[in-house]
């Protein structure tokens, strides 16, 4: 089997973007998933995505964590599969498309920047030590001192096979405020199972937790990466937040073919 693939980034992270319109990539095959995303003897990335035919959208997104498995919604492929759409010519500068937690509506400016709205947040689950919440994706938040010297991949995945989270874990975020609209992040991925340079629910999630808890008071807030910077917008409600957004980068890095 020949497989046309496209890569993609979004702020360091990368995904396998593959034209699944006709279904003819073996969604089940798991291990071929696996072997696209490996950096060392497949195409490499942090997971792999197929964009599909869908009735009442654009288009459905499919996504993959680099371990083969399937996965809940990814912030940052989300933007990129947008990109990938547009690059297919399926949209102009906006889109609305199916995943695996609901609708998303995006939009595309110039510069490559793509704006996606991402769920409703209503259950905050505030700790003396952490924020839990779940932005498509589940995610511990936590405040460290030394962000730099953080040792993100070994105590990330001691919290995210920790009993706090049971058999199905979750992502975990260290974070240091930088001012009062600003934070820097580090992100633990489950299903990447280290550190990623880029996570998008990771960082829609710290941007509402600050602002639950108080650490900030602004509706638009810049969260530096380590692969660059997005920025998470929101409305609070009551004790929900909606109209939220996740906007930054999708770049399109290189198209090939790989045998398999």
């Amino acid at each position: 089997m020949e497989i046309l693939f496209y890569k993609y980034e979004g702020t360091g992270n990368d995904f396998v973007m593959i034209d699944n319109r006709t279904l003819i990539f073996p969604k089940e095959d798991y291990a071929l998933v696996k072997h696209l995303c490996d950096r060392r003897f497949g195409i490499g990335g942090d997971g792999l995505i197929l964009l599909e035919n869908d009735v009442d959208t654009n288009f459905k997104m499919v996504y993959y964590n680099s371990d083969g498995n399937p996965s809940s919604m990814c912030g940052n492929g989300g933007r990129c599969i947008v990109a990938f759409a547009k690059q297919l010519g399926l949209i102009t500068d906006h889109a609305v498309f199916s995943a695996v937690d609901g609708l998303h509506h995006a939009t595309i400016f110039d510069h490559n920047i793509v704006s996606l709205q991402m769920s409703d947040v209503s259950h905050i689950d505030i700790q003396p030590d952490y924020v839990f919440l779940n932005t498509g994706s589940p995610h511990h938040v936590t405040i460290v001192e030394d962000l730099r010297r953080t040792d993100v991949k070994t105590i990330g995945s001691q919290i995210r096979y920790g009993q706090l989270y049971g058999d199905a874990g979750s992502n975990v975020n260290f974070v240091k405020q930088m001012d009062k609209a600003s934070f820097a992040i580090r992100t633990y991925e489950r299903g990447v199972e280290d550190e990623t340079l880029s996570c998008g629910t990771g960082a829609t999630a710290v941007a509402i937790a600050m602002h639950a808890t108080g650490r900030s008071l602004a509706n638009t807030i810049d969260i530096a990466v380590e692969g660059g910077k997005l920025e998470v917008s929101f409305v609070k409600k009551g004790h929900a937040y909606t109209n939220v957004f996740l906007k930054g980068p999708a770049t399109f890095v290189f198209k090939g073919t790989i045998q398999w």
